[in-house]
C-alpha cells in the first residue's frame, strides 16, 4: 500500500514538474503588487521568503525581485509490477518535496 501511495504521489509531482509553464510562468517581472506576486507564487507551489524594506503595510509595498528559486527533490525506487521474465521491475521516480523562491519588497513609507 505504501508503495502505491508513493508511486501515485511520485506521479502527481512529476507532472506539476513537468507541467508546461512550470519555474519561467512563476517568476513574474519585479515592480508589481506584493500581495499578487506573492499569492501567484504560493499558487505555483512555492513557499516564499520575504525579504523587505520599511516598516509599511504588505498592502503598500512594491516588489522588487524575484529570485533564488530551489528546489529540493528526492529520487526513489517504485515496484513497477512483474515484466515479461517474472521479476519485480523496479523504476526510478524523483518527486520535488519542496519549492522555495525569494521576494525582496520596498515598503519605505516615503517612496
Amino acid at each position: 500500500m505504501r508503495a502505491a501511495w508513493g508511486m501515485a504521489g511520485g506521479i502527481v509531482m512529476a507532472g506539476l514538474v513537468l507541467a508546461p509553464g512550470g519555474l519561467a510562468a512563476a517568476d513574474p517581472a519585479p515592480q508589481g503588487n506584493a500581495y499578487a506576486t506573492i499569492g501567484q507564487l504560493e499558487a505555483s507551489g512555492y513557499d516564499v521568503n520575504i525579504d523587505r524594506v520599511g516598516s509599511a503595510p504588505l498592502s503598500q509595498c512594491i516588489v522588487t525581485s524575484v529570485r533564488n528559486p530551489q528546489e529540493i527533490t528526492r529520487t526513489f525506487f517504485v515496484d513497477s509490477g512483474r515484466g515479461m521474465d517474472g521479476k519485480q521491475d523496479r523504476e526510478l521516480v524523483t518527486v520535488v518535496v519542496r519549492r522555495t523562491i525569494t521576494v525582496s519588497l520596498n515598503c519605505d513609507s516615503r517612496t
